[in-house]
């Protein structure tokens, strides 16, 4: 009886929906029934993600620290010539913006080092666990179990560790070293912020990887064992081939990420010392909210260059892909 209280008025609903429904697939056919169901995630998508980009867009056009469209002052590229404006390119200091070209070099940087880093030991870690050890599924957890930690609790646990009087200084000052400054010189710092954001997010890069690892035919290293083929061989000749696609769908993923850095590094080290960790997406975040003279058009400038690096980042991957795949349906 509880059941079919419950499901009852699901029934109902259903079969009003259902003459309608029946109307509109004769209508349209089934290109209809799809744009049907796909309307809603369309519409959610439109309001919370188009929509803002074309507000943002907006603003970039705009000067002032109104908040409304309508009471901000348009000034058209100006936003973008004063990002832009640079005696050389290569010296922040000579820049109008010498902030965002501070943080843009950081973040380049970072993506470098950090993807790099992320990519290699993300491989190892996948071919690890993909080997037979004992409690195998426990270490795949543990491995996993930073993604699952909010992004603010990863920092305030690494800037207890990393801070003068944290643990790790605790744990070398008996050996007789004396203490580091990890979180107050620069270059320990963007180290630490390298080093925080891979340990968060190693987990989940591995399972992609391990993933596509599991994928690959047993028969293919059996029969490379039987022909004594060495081990740094099947890696590069059997492995890495096949796992390209899966290695493709990780580095897109982790350049975007790197590219947004925020959460740890802010936590972790504020941007500092000084403006060695100040990345692009701080800098936004400080000129369009934080700072005393907020400059909300500077800051929406500053994101839409920033999405467009994303663009061309994400469509020179998906071209590689394309280029391999082309290239093994032609082998």
């Amino acid at each position: 009886m509880a059941g079919a209280v419950v499901t009852a008025p699901l029934g109902w609903a259903a079969r009003a929906i259902d003459p309608p429904l029946r109307l509109w697939q004769r209508l349209t056919g089934t290109g209809g029934m799809a744009a049907f169901f796909l309307l809603p995630n369309m519409a959610i998508f439109g309001v919370f993600v188009l929509l803002p980009l074309v507000i943002n867009f907006a603003y970039s056009m705009t000067t002032g620290g109104a908040l409304f469209l309508s009471d901000r002052e348009y000034v058209g590229a100006a936003q973008y010539a004063q990002l832009l404006d640079c005696d050389d390119y290569t010296d922040p200091s000579t820049c109008a913006q010498d902030q965002f070209w501070t943080a843009l070099a950081n973040t380049a940087l970072f993506v470098v080092l950090q993807v790099s880093l992320l990519i290699v030991t993300a491989t190892i870690t996948a071919l690890i666990l993909n080997r037979e050890l004992r409690a195998r599924s426990f270490w795949r957890a543990v491995f996993f179990f930073p993604v699952l930690l909010s992004p603010v609790v990863v920092g305030l646990i690494w800037r207890w560790i990393l801070q003068r009087d944290g643990l790790l200084n605790a744990m070398i000052i008996p050996m007789g070293l004396d203490p580091v400054n990890w979180l107050i010189e620069r270059n320990w710092a963007f180290a630490a912020a390298i080093g925080v954001t891979i340990w968060a997010h190693l987990g989940f890069y591995a399972l992609i990887l391990l993933a596509g690892l599991q994928a690959i035919p047993k028969d293919l290293y059996e029969a490379a064992e039987m022909d004594g083929t060495k081990p740094g061989r099947v890696f590069w000749r059997i492995t890495l081939p096949l796992l390209m696609p899966n290695l493709l769908v990780v580095i897109v993923l982790a350049l975007i990420r790197a590219v947004q850095v925020f959460d740890e590094a802010f936590v972790l080290t504020g941007g500092g010392p000084g403006t060695a960790t100040l990345f692009l997406t701080q800098y936004i975040y400080e000129v369009g909210f934080a700072s005393l003279l907020k400059n909300p058009g500077l800051a929406a400038a500053a994101s839409i260059l920033m999405g467009a690096v994303l663009v061309v980042l994400t469509l020179i991957q998906l071209a590689i892909s394309r280029r391999n795949e082309k290239k093994g349906k032609l082998k």
